[in-house]
């Protein structure tokens, strides 16, 4: 089970943690709180993590009512900011152990997103690892996941878009790009 700073599990969502503001080329311009950064729609990085098992399906988490954006919605197996100073996938492997208990050593980035409104304002790195669980979820990121196949998880997004969190829809096709032989 991931234990940062000897906790349980960090304090989520808190409006004091530190982001990087980037420009529209994701150069760092300067720092601000989480709550200001959000607030003032500037722009600042995230990433989101797709977890995909031996037989081809996928994880999806629950996010949690108590997230600040988009609580109760669908989204990727695991996904977060980035701390300021904090590499793409450096972000990437701490997210995995900070919402589904896993640890890794490496991370494979499979794509990217450009900051917009879709996404938040946020510029996105998309990852992949296989893994079959067992997951230990951070109650206050995540209400619970699930594992579906590719084809389910096409249906439910394309029959019920609003199930699922905005940026989830971009994640989601370009992970579906990069396996075209996923089914």
């Amino acid at each position: 089970m991931y234990k940062p700073s000897g906790q349980l599990f960090p304090m989520s969502d808190n409006p004091d943690e530190i982001f990087d503001i980037v420009d529209s080329e994701d150069r760092v311009i300067g720092t601000a709180r989480r709550g200001d950064v959000h607030a003032n729609g500037w722009l600042h990085r995230a990433v989101h993590i797709m977890v995909r098992r031996r037989n081809g399906d996928v994880y999806v988490q629950k996010r949690s009512m108590e997230k600040d954006c988009h609580p109760g919605v669908w989204d990727s197996s695991a996904s977060g900011h980035l701390d300021s100073g904090e590499y793409y996938d450096a972000a990437a492997i701490r997210e995995l152990g900070e919402e589904l208990g896993v640890e890794v050593d490496s991370v494979e980035e499979i794509g990217a997103l450009e900051a917009s409104e879709l996404t938040g304002q946020e510029f996105v790195r998309i990852y992949r690892i296989q893994h079959e669980g067992p997951f230990t979820l951070h109650p206050s990121e995540i209400d619970e996941g699930k594992w579906v196949p590719v084809d389910m998880l096409d249906k439910w997004l394309s029959n019920s878009p609003e199930d699922f969190a905005p940026c989830f829809t971009k994640v989601w096709e370009t992970v579906r790009n990069y396996f075209g032989e996923f089914e």
